[in-house]
């Protein structure tokens, strides 16, 4: 059997390592008292599996996990109720908002989405020229960024990912330099594109601020959705709060 959970990601649980965040789940997971299945061999490890990586400093409204839970041991349990019993046993910042059964027989997390949903704080960016900075790389045939592999350095063409961008607004006014905040769709395959390597192909003076993911879309009979849609959402104002 196997479980999905729905997850966020806010406040300074943001700067804890995605390796780390993986052993507060299995913490979770195991004083949850929940029947985690788990590998064979010399050093068994619980079957949990994450979907895409969120990069440390970034938060998120919509993260994954699935849990393979032993079959002859869920009788009875309350799949429902996990969100209330998980969010207690997870650092601030962390909070279970839905779980579901999926079929294992799915393709797994990395493999099934295609892009994200980001909000991206672009600080430096003059709001009154940033609207044509976006419709400028829109425009482009491609978008260059240096990327560095394996050592070596190679000049990319990012704009195939660059799905969707616009400026929705300025930085709210505490922040110590102005700028807009930007709402951008990336594709996640061949090669996923970062929200800091976008922000430097738009513009190189622009310096990443707040980042939030949104939102992780995959493809179900030709229709885009969630992995697992939340019970609820914060109002964009909540998402922004610091």
């Amino acid at each position: 059997m196997r479980v999905r959970l729905r997850f966020v990601e806010l406040g300074k649980v943001r700067f804890v390592s995605h390796r780390d965040v993986a052993r507060i789940w299995e913490r979770a997971l195991r004083r949850a008292g929940l029947p985690v299945a788990s590998t064979e061999g010399f050093s068994p490890r619980p079957k949990v599996h994450f979907g895409l990586a969120l990069s440390t400093g970034h938060e998120s409204l919509g993260e994954y996990l699935d849990v393979d839970l032993r079959p002859e041991a869920v009788d009875g349990l309350d799949v429902d109720g996990l969100p209330a019993l998980l969010s207690p046993l997870l650092p601030p910042g962390i909070d279970v908002e839905a779980a579901a059964v999926v079929d294992r027989r799915q393709d797994s997390l990395q493999q099934a989405v295609t892009s994200c949903t980001w909000e991206i704080e672009a600080l430096g960016a003059d709001p009154a020229t940033a609207a044509a900075s976006v419709a400028g790389a829109l425009a482009a045939d491609e978008l260059p960024v240096t990327r560095v592999r394996k050592g070596k350095e190679r000049v990319d063409d990012v704009r195939p990912a660059v799905l969707g961008l616009e400026v929705v607004g300025p930085t709210p006014p505490e922040r110590p330099t102005p700028g807009v905040v930007l709402l951008a769709e990336l594709a996640t395959q061949p090669r996923g594109l970062r929200p800091t390597e976008l922000l430097t192909a738009v513009d190189p003076t622009w310096v990443e601020g707040r980042v939030v993911r949104l939102h992780q879309w995959i493809e179900v009979d030709g229709a885009r959705q969630e992995p697992l849609p939340a019970a609820t959402r914060p109002a964009r104002a909540e998402v922004r709060a610091s």
